[in-house]
C-alpha cells in the first residue's frame, strides 16, 4: 500500500490569500495491485476532507474512513485543508488541487479517473459540497489559471456527504462559518458560502447522510440541499437515521469518543450502502 503525506503546492500569495494556518496536506492510501497475479481493474478514489468546524480536523473522520473504504475496494486520500484564520475561498481551491491530484495519479494508483469522490463531513462537508457548487463559476478562475486547468479536470464525479454544514441562514453551524468568513463577515459573503442557493444542474451526484437528533449541525442543512438537488434533477441518494450524536463517523468503537456517545452501530450501514452506489457508473 502507498501510505504518505505531502503537502498541498498552491502559490497562495498569487493566489490572493496570506497563508497563517499550517500546510495543507494529503495523506494517500492507495492499495497495491498484482498484475501478475491478476486481471487488472480500477478503484474508485476517495478524497475525504474530516470535519473540526474549520479549526481543526477531527481525527475520527480520516483515517478510520480511510481503512474502511480501502476494505469495501477504493482508494482514498485524506485532505487535511487550510483552517482558520485561513479565509475561504483557500479550503475549496485545495479541494480542487486534491482532485486534480487524483486524475493526474489515477494510471499510476490503478484507480479510474472518472470515479474522483470527494466526501466531506460536517464542515468537511462544506468544503466538498463547496466544490461541487463552485468548480465551474468564475470563483475559481484565478485557480484554474495557476493550475493550467479546465473545470472538467477539478469537477468531483460524486459527493459523499455526512452530516454536513451546507446553510449560513436560519439552521446555520454558526462557529464553521465565523472560524471560515472571521465575526465581522458581511451578509453577502455568509449568502455566498450558502451552499443551497448556488446548486444547478452541473452539481455532481450526491450521498447524503445525517441524523435526525444533531444537535450541532440540524439535519435540516442535509434536507435544504436535498430540496435544491430535486429540483435541478441531480441523482441523489439520501438517508436520515433517527437516532445520534453529531460526529459519527462510522457509528463504531474505531471513531467513538471517550464517553463512547458516538458509538451508534446502526449507521454503519452507510457505508456499505455508499460503496456500492460509488461503483455504480
Amino acid at each position: 500500500m502507498i501510505n504518505s503525506t505531502i503537502e498541498i503546492e498552491l502559490d497562495y500569495e498569487k493566489l490572493g490569500f496570506e497563508k497563517k494556518s499550517n500546510a495543507a496536506t494529503m495523506t494517500m492510501y492507495i492499495r497495491d495491485t498484482y498484475p501478475q497475479y491478476q486481471n487488472p481493474f480500477k478503484r474508485p478514489l476517495l478524497i475525504i476532507c474530516p470535519g473540526g468546524g474549520y479549526d481543526h480536523h477531527s481525527p475520527r473522520e480520516g483515517e478510520a474512513i480511510a481503512i474502511r473504504m480501502l476494505d469495501l475496494g477504493l482508494n482514498c486520500i485524506v485532505l487535511r485543508y487550510s483552517l482558520e484564520p485561513d479565509r475561504f475561498p483557500c479550503q475549496l481551491f485545495e479541494a480542487a488541487y486534491a482532485v486534480r491530484y487524483a486524475r493526474q495519479h489515477a494510471e499510476e494508483w490503478d484507480s479510474d479517473p472518472d470515479k474522483v469522490i470527494i466526501a466531506g463531513f460536517s464542515a468537511g462537508g462544506h468544503v466538498a459540497s463547496s466544490l461541487g457548487a463552485f468548480y465551474n463559476k468564475d470563483l475559481m478562475k484565478p485557480l484554474l489559471e495557476e493550475l493550467k486547468a479546465s473545470p472538467e479536470e477539478i469537477r468531483p464525479d460524486k459527493l459523499l456527504l455526512g452530516y454536513p454544514v451546507i446553510t449560513s441562514g436560519e439552521y446555520a453551524h454558526k462557529g464553521s462559518f465565523e472560524k471560515l468568513l472571521g465575526t465581522d463577515s458581511d451578509d453577502k459573503l455568509r449568502e455566498m458560502v450558502s451552499i443551497e442557493k448556488h446548486i444547478d444542474s452541473t452539481f455532481p451526484p450526491s450521498f447524503i447522510w445525517h441524523t435526525q437528533k444533531d444537535g450541532s449541525v440540524p439535519v435540516m442543512n442535509s434536507i435544504l440541499l436535498l430540496n435544491e438537488l430535486i429540483a435541478k434533477q441531480v441523482d441523489t441518494q439520501f438517508h436520515i437515521f433517527t437516532e445520534g450524536k453529531h460526529g459519527l463517523g462510522l457509528g463504531t468503537k474505531d471513531t467513538d469518543t471517550k464517553n463512547c456517545d458516538h458509538y451508534q452501530p446502526e449507521i454503519y450501514v452507510w457505508t456499505d450502502m455508499f460503496a456500492q452506489w460509488a461503483k455504480e457508473s
